[in-house]
């Protein structure tokens, strides 16, 4: 206000939304997609105003981000207190459904053996059984196809985030803000998840380069070999 810079100017220079920008102004944290896109959005604010943006990412770190893992030890202990507490009273109720089955399947047997000396076998059931292998090559076909791994490298256009994670949910590029000409390395896996704040990057994913779509929202994407990217809208990579 100061400076009198327009609220449109300022979201058509940096590619954020309005409604974001006045959310980091009145600090109203819920109204943004979450702490990643928080800290990013501040620091690509702040840069366009000429302030210090490490400095107040750092302060919204120490006053508004939550330290992670408070709730892990109690949540655990919780769980050794019903374990030892559940234990000792399924123990004889265990005992009596194994009985139960053991005395079904005594049963069972006896049934077919019966079955067996008084009807000789239908030669249906010879014939049914023949195509199962012929499925099972198939299945390990289809699932050859699908671990076959996918190579994938960003190139940004323009200043844009972007947070990658491999198969294993491990962040092989974290939170990085990427300027314009700037290359990842390739990587390798058997997919990737990978968020954009915005639309000025491409995706090089085996030899072939994808536009990143427009969206004044964060995009996120799917890949994985033999297919094309795929948009997702959740479950977007959020790296650690």
């Amino acid at each position: 206000m100061r400076r009198r810079i327009d609220m449109a100017e300022v979201e058509s220079a940096t590619k954020i939304r309005a409604k974001y920008l006045r959310a980091l102004e009145s600090e109203e944290w819920e109204l943004l997609p979450g702490p990643t896109f928080v800290k990013t959005f501040l620091r690509t604010y702040a840069e366009y105003l000429e302030l210090d943006a490490r400095l107040l990412v750092e302060e919204y770190k120490q006053r508004f981000e939550r330290p992670a893992g408070l709730d892990v030890t109690p949540l655990n202990l919780r769980r050794q207190r019903r374990t030892r507490r559940v234990a000792p009273r399924l123990g004889p109720g265990i005992v009596v459904v194994l009985g139960i089955v053991a005395l079904l399947a005594a049963l069972y047997v006896l049934g077919i053996s019966g079955n067996n000396d008084d009807e000789p076998e239908p030669p249906a059931a010879v014939e049914t059984a023949t195509p199962q292998p012929k499925k099972k090559a198939a299945k390990k076909k289809r699932k050859a196809a699908t671990a076959k791994p996918v190579s994938v490298s960003i190139l940004a256009t323009g200043q844009v985030y972007v947070c990658m994670e491999d198969a294993r949910g491990r962040p092989v590029v974290n939170k990085r803000t990427l300027e314009a000409g700037q290359r990842t390395r390739t990587y390798r896996s058997r997919s990737f998840k990978v968020t954009f704040g915005t639309a000025e990057a491409r995706i090089r994913q085996n030899g072939k380069t994808y536009r990143v779509a427009q969206s004044r929202d964060p995009v996120g994407y799917s890949l994985r070999s033999g297919r094309r990217p795929q948009r997702i809208t959740s479950g977007l990579a959020g790296c650690t």
